[in-house]
């Protein structure tokens, strides 16, 4: 069994791609994941990043665990679950005590979508659809910390449509018959309802109605090697989450501006914390409309951070 496979990645789209060689299947919110169930019982939680957070996830590890004495990679999504069965990112976060928290989250689920490895057999160069094959019926059953994400071969246009009504994030379109490759190479595709990205954290604007909290987060995306200013948020916290992002960036002032961006109250920070910001659409100047602070992503997904290409 491989120590670790860097994740296929999906390449966000304006629309479903169409065609009999897509299917498609609802996009989650959360952390992704690779979860090797190795010989003798051993089970490995890897973030994106490769950090193991087995600890973290008791209830996907038992789960795991249950599935049986076969060795095996699966691939999927960590996400916390709203009433309505959507996956809340808010929540994740704060199951797991917000960003650098060390909280254990017990109300995870792991939505599996893909199989890469399976008894001493490497299956990442057979087809997703041979792969999904082999998947199916392994968690068929499964209804509890590890569950099946539902791959559906459908018109993709109405799938995207029915899951923006539901409220859902949106769908994710991939090729029955690529292999797994890591990577974003345009085989697995993204398309949101609305936009969610991650951006770097710039700096901050204090409230001037609540002293120690902030009023707005400063933001930057990349551009080559360098940050551009993208704009600010000031909606989507609570008084609580101001308060505590003024202590935590605090911590991190620095007097050089990581971006071009001026005013006489702003205060700069080190780029190093990340934010998970929802926005539905760009201004003519490339700044972020209608924006609103969803969460800060742990270091580990800070290699998501959105790329300018205005």
């Amino acid at each position: 069994m491989p120590e670790r496979i860097e994740p296929c990645l999906a390449l966000l789209t304006a629309k479903p791609p169409k065609g009999p060689d897509w299917a498609y299947e609802v996009k989650w919110d959360g952390y992704r994941v690779h979860v090797h169930s190795e010989l003798g019982g051993n089970i490995r939680i890897l973030t994106r990043g490769g950090h193991d957070w087995t600890h973290r996830f008791p209830a996907i590890e038992k789960a795991a665990l249950e599935l049986g004495p076969a060795t095996m990679i699966l691939d999927g999504e960590v996400v916390v679950l709203d009433e309505q069965g959507r996956s809340d990112f808010n929540a994740l976060v704060a199951s797991l005590g917000g960003r650098g928290g060390k909280k254990v989250a017990t109300d995870t689920v792991l939505y599996a979508f893909d199989l890469l490895y399976l008894d001493g057999h490497d299956l990442s160069k057979l087809s997703l659809e041979e792969r999904r094959m082999l998947l199916d019926p392994l968690l068929e059953k499964a209804a509890g910390a590890i569950r099946l994400s539902e791959m559906l071969v459908t018109d993709g246009a109405a799938l995207f449509a029915t899951a923006c009504e539901l409220g859902l994030e949106g769908i994710v379109a991939k090729r029955l018959d690529a292999p797994y490759r890591s990577g974003r190479g345009g085989e697995w595709r993204k398309i949101k309802c609305v936009q969610s990205d991650t951006f770097v954290v710039v700096g901050y604007e204090p409230s001037t109605s609540s002293p120690g909290a902030i009023a707005s987060l400063l933001l930057g995306a990349r551009k080559g090697d360098a940050l551009v200013y993208v704009g600010s948020v000031g909606t989507g916290f609570t008084d609580r989450d101001a308060r505590e992002l003024m202590d935590r960036l605090n911590a991190m002032r620095t007097k050089r501006p990581a971006v071009a961006v001026k005013g006489k109250s702003l205060v700069f920070v080190e780029p190093i914390l990340a934010a998970e910001i929802e926005y539905r659409a760009w201004t003519g100047d490339g700044k972020l409309r209608h924006a609103s602070y969803k969460g800060l992503r742990d270091a580990e997904d800070t290699t998501d951070v959105y790329i300018f290409e205005g």
